[in-house]
């Protein structure tokens, strides 16, 4: 039972040190090194040694820090250079002056960047302005909508994590595809608190789309580029999904340099934003998490805790979904909460059902959502902090909104674990 104890200190050190925003990688490292030290009485310390050296030049860890450090890239390269400006301002030629409150967030939600709800809030503030809005529902809209597409974005580094050969090992574009459902809920969900926020009086004086050049929608082309690129060759070749993602990824910087060269702005110095870009933040965390994965399952504490959740008198799928849940809240951070969970609630899946991918389903929803309302989330955090907004009004409708997201998907799930 030592090695037992030593992953619950592990665990708790390692929120903790996340708590006090240290990096999330090390954070996991030196929990990695908590289990191996009490685990030294149940595994030969080679084979410790051996698993830790591993983690670190698996295929899956190199795989998914590379995809990491593309990603960053691009959305960086988006941001630094205007390009997500000339979109947002040529979609309102596409979308009402009310629609576009909702619009500006979720355009950039496509580039998933920590604390991203940053660059959206002082253009939903403008705009919120102009229609009436309150502050507090300027922050629900901004951390809502730009967390929308996240059911069914297979670039986000949480789904591309739960669907690598380590985790689920199944099809990100199947994933996608179950979690339609509950994209279509939160947006219907967004829509409403949209409405809401808005007096009806101004929002019919407002209903009215601006004439406004349309070049920047060519900025869509890098982001939407990957995704069916990546699609295809995970289609027609034998490569899994996260390989075709990191294949597609660099044909999304081609495009946007292209773009860039068509723009006649290809003249600017890219090293400073390529540096910025560059981060090694983000592929530490993976290196982290694999790490304390490895370390957890050569500890023999998988086994423990299988045998003590099958005896819950909780039943499994309650397990399942709140764990997930309970991580998201408390890291605020959703890749985290997958990678902290996962391990704990594996030994439960025969006892839900063979579907692995709506079992999976319901770990990253409830993972998402607890990340979402997370008061250590960084989205929540700037949100609050640009809008001056009190988090406790902020969660009466926030909370409810988000808690019916995961009651709805694990209904709809049931009945196809199978």
């Amino acid at each position: 039972m030592l090695n037992l104890i030593g992953v619950a200190i592990a665990f708790t050190v390692a929120i903790i040190l996340i708590g006090k925003r240290w990096n999330f990688g090390i954070s996991l490292m030196i929990g990695s090194i908590i289990v191996g030290v009490f685990s030294i009485q149940n595994i030969p310390p080679l084979e410790l040694v051996r698993a830790f050296a591993l983690s670190f030049v698996n295929h899956t860890t190199l795989e998914l820090a590379g995809i990491v450090i593309l990603m960053n890239t691009l959305a960086v390269m988006m941001q630094e250079i205007g390009a997500m400006t000339k979109l947002i301002n040529s979609l309102r030629r596409v979308f009402s002056k009310d629609s576009i409150l909702a619009v500006i967030p979720a355009v950039f939600g496509l580039l998933p960047i920590p604390g991203g709800a940053l660059f959206s809030a002082p253009m939903v503030d403008k705009e919120g302005d102009k229609l009436g809005v309150s502050k507090e529902n300027k922050t629900i809209l901004n951390v809502w909508f730009r967390h929308i597409w996240f059911f069914v974005y297979p670039f986000s580094s949480a789904m591309i994590l739960i669907c690598s050969q380590d985790f689920s090992n199944i099809n990100i574009y199947d994933l996608v595809a179950i979690q339609i459902p509950g994209f279509l809920f939160m947006a219907i969900i967004g829509v409403l608190i949209l409405k809401r926020s808005i007096p009806e009086k101004v929002m019919k004086e407002n209903n009215i789309k601006e004439n406004i050049e349309r070049r920047g929608l060519l900025y869509l082309i890098p982001i939407i580029l990957p995704i069916m690129l990546s699609m295809l060759i995970s289609t027609f070749s034998r490569f899994p999904s996260t390989t075709s993602i990191l294949i597609s990824l660099p044909f999304g910087i081609l495009a946007l340099l292209g773009l860039l060269v068509i723009d006649g702005l290809a003249d600017r110095n890219y090293s400073k934003i390529l540096k910025k870009g560059l981060s090694w933040k983000l592929p530490l965390a993976i290196v982290g998490i694999m790490t304390f994965r490895e370390m957890i399952k050569a500890s023999g504490t998988v086994e423990i805790i299988s045998g003590i959740t099958s005896t819950s008198y909780l039943p499994a799928i309650i397990i399942i979904v709140l764990v997930p849940f309970i991580f998201g809240v408390i890291t605020g951070y959703n890749l985290g909460a997958v990678a902290l969970s996962y391990p704990i609630i594996e030994p439960l899946f025969p006892l839900v059902g063979a579907n692995m991918v709506a079992i999976t389903s319901l770990i990253f929803t409830s993972s998402l959502v607890g990340y979402i309302i997370s008061p250590l989330h960084l989205c929540v955090v700037v949100s609050c902090e640009y809008f001056k907004t009190d988090l406790s009004k902020v969660y009466k409708r926030f909370v409810p909104a988000a808690l019916s997201l995961v009651i709805i998907d694990t209904i709809f799930m049931i009945p196809m674990l199978g």
